[in-house]
């Protein structure tokens, strides 16, 4: 990965274009369409529009040119159909033109996303950059990939690096080699697994990466539920990426990993909310006093169990608690033991400071 200078400091925040990514700032969601498209350019078009109707930060697709990465070699990771021989076929099927591609990234634009997209070669930096992309996307494989890495870290763009596959020895190495460059980056927390089970999501990993690296940190998410992603909201993370797909009967690889659109609004819906829960510490005494109100509807007071003459001295059992709580409260009986009335009390009415004497 190439760079001049000394390492800059790096700061726990990133600027993806109009978006300030970090710690103090709405956490990026992206919704993840990959090959959900099926190699249909009108089907990556309605993914646009269905992304931006949840209400998602970001659109993210993948740009594969079989030529420029795969070879009669590469086997499938699920053989999902007998429509594609080899998975090189497959990746020839998906590919879009230089055009298309721009097309794709201002229909996002259009809709007030921002429009990513994981390049698989340097044929695909050179594709996406015409269609001006604001940051790249790295998929866990590609931080191997020596060739496509100082492509990426040459065109000064902000990189997102997913880490399914990486060891801590390997992210410390890839790291390093940021740390030169002046664009800024962020980690995702990945488990390369499809699905990715419960007990795989590694959660924990986002405070380590976080601590580790000083830079913002995410999940991108392949347990095909909404919950990691909340979980992930709740615990601060800046960025957050799930797969996504039109029914879960849809053709394709990813659909077990992926959530529907209307799975993906109510995830979006959930972060929004954790994300005002936790910018809103509450003070419970505070608190306490403006729900007072309220208190007085649900508590309890002290009324006559029968009927009580003027001078009666009171004892426990002619008192219960009933609602409401506007008189004297429940837990004050014991205080009340051996007062003496002053006026009658009727059974079932609530009893006040007035029917006591001084």
């Amino acid at each position: 990965m190439t760079g001049t200078g000394t390492a800059p400091q790096q700061s726990p925040r990133l600027q993806i274009g109009p978006r300030a990514i970090g710690p103090g700032k709405p956490c990026l969601i992206i919704g993840e369409v990959a090959q959900a498209h099926e190699g249909s350019l009108g089907m990556a078009h309605a993914f646009i529009d269905a992304v931006a109707q949840a209400g998602a930060d970001a659109v993210k697709f993948q740009t594969h040119i079989a030529e420029a990465e795969s070879s009669a070699e590469e086997p499938f990771r699920v053989r999902f159909s007998t429509q594609d021989e080899s998975r090189f076929d497959y990746w020839k099927r998906m590919e879009f033109s230089a055009h298309q591609w721009k097309e794709l990234a201002g229909h996002a634009r259009q809709k007030g996303l921002l429009f990513l997209s994981s390049p698989f070669s340097r044929e695909a930096v050179e594709v996406l950059l015409k269609a001006e992309v604001p940051a790249w996307k790295i998929a866990s494989g590609e931080l191997p990939n020596r060739a496509l890495m100082d492509r990426l870290g040459e065109t000064g763009l902000p990189l997102l690096l997913s880490t399914g596959m990486s060891s801590w020895t390997e992210l410390d190495r890839v790291i390093e080699e940021l740390r030169t460059l002046p664009q800024g980056f962020a980690i995702f927390q990945c488990t390369s697994a499809y699905p990715c089970p419960a007990r795989q999501v590694g959660l924990n990993v986002l405070r380590e990466m976080a601590d580790r690296y000083h830079c913002p940190v995410g999940l991108s998410d392949h347990s095909g539920t909404i919950y990691p992603g909340l979980a992930a909201a709740a615990l601060g993370a800046s960025l957050l990426e799930v797969h996504v797909t039109f029914s879960r009967e849809t053709f394709g690889p990813d659909v077990p990993v992926s959530l529907t659109i209307e799975e993906f609004r109510q995830l979006i819906r959930g972060v929004r909310f954790i994300e005002e829960v936790l910018a809103n510490p509450v003070d419970k005494d505070a608190l306490a006093a403006e729900l007072e109100p309220l208190r007085r509807i649900f508590t309890r007071s002290l009324f006559a169990a029968r009927d009580l003459p003027s001078g009666t001295v009171l004892e426990a059992v002619h008192l219960v608690p009933r609602k409401p709580g506007t008189g004297i409260p429940a837990d004050r009986l014991g205080a009340m033991v051996g007062r003496r009335l002053g006026r009658e009390l009727k059974k079932g009415e609530m009893l006040t400071p007035e029917h006591l004497q001084p």
